[in-house]
């Protein structure tokens, strides 16, 4: 479980990793476009990176339905904010797409993950990738990239999932990926109603058990909102409350927004996991 990504060394075995998020999208779903210009997107990754953060998840299309976004319009959007970050930062970057053209001028501009969350949708992801020495995030959707699937089913959510993780392991290590540069995601609320992301939830263990490094992205998602009856801007407690549970259950990588926040959560867990020490022993520690 030790992993060289980017010009980060990580032991999953003693450390969670934090990733940011940043979107340059005008209709992003939690900031509602306060980092779409360029320069304020800059600010925030260094910004977070400062404050504790590991990566930097950069994203230019969001997840859900909206406005067509052109591949041109999403290089646009990403790849000036990567060459940016780079050029300020040894953080981590990752960079959110479903689009092969954009992973691959990513990577060149200096990302070191392709964070994908469609599955591979894109028959031409893995060879990207695979041409790189980038890592790839496998995760757990349905539906084609920015649809809708109104009421998915599955007969047993994790089971399910483990399966088609598995699957596009498969499909990726074909492509030339190896296993030490591949990640896995159960991709909660995508494609997903509230009782099937509580379910995975409880049972990550068994996503973990795939062996691969499981990526968490619980931060403010609609199953959060939904278990607490609390709208966007006020589930900052439901959140970290799952995220803890996640790390408690194995997940090693978490994609969150509150990153102070966010890191303090994770190094107290880390702490009574006795993954590391505390930052000072003072209390009842004098002579006797």
């Amino acid at each position: 479980m030790q992993r060289t990504i980017g010009a980060r060394q990580f032991d999953f075995d003693r450390q969670v990793a934090v990733m940011a998020i940043v979107n340059r999208t005008p209709d992003s779903f939690y900031d509602k476009g306060a980092t779409f210009e360029l320069d304020k997107a800059v600010d925030a990754a260094l910004a977070a990176a400062s404050n504790g953060a590991d990566w930097i998840d950069i994203g230019g299309v969001p997840f859900g339905r909206g406005p067509v976004v052109s591949t041109q319009e999403e290089l646009d959007r990403i790849v000036p904010l990567v060459e940016a970050v780079v050029a300020r930062s040894g953080v981590v970057i990752s960079v959110d797409t479903t689009n092969a053209e954009v992973a691959r001028l990513s990577i060149a501009a200096g990302a070191a993950v392709i964070n994908d969350t469609s599955g591979l949708w894109d028959a031409r992801m893995a060879a990207v990738v695979a041409a790189s020495t980038a890592h790839l995030v496998l995760t757990h959707s349905l539906a084609p990239p920015r649809s809708h699937h109104p009421r998915p089913g599955y007969s047993d959510v994790t089971s399910d999932v483990v399966d088609f993780l598995s699957e596009k392991i498969a499909e990726a290590t074909t492509a030339g990926i190896p296993l030490e540069r591949l990640i896995v995601d159960p991709g909660h609320d995508l494609n997903k109603n509230t009782l099937h992301s509580l379910e995975l939830t409880r049972r990550l263990d068994e996503i973990v058990a795939i062996g691969l490094p499981t990526l968490v992205a619980v931060s403010n998602k609609d199953f959060v909102g939904e278990s607490l009856d609390r709208p966007q801007g006020q589930r900052l407690a439901g959140s970290l409350a799952a995220m803890v549970v996640c790390i408690l259950k194995g997940a090693r990588i978490v994609r969150m927004h509150d990153i102070p926040d966010t890191v303090a959560a994770v190094r107290m867990t880390e702490a009574i996991l006795g993954l590391r020490e505390p930052a000072y022993l003072k209390h009842n520690m004098g002579a006797e």
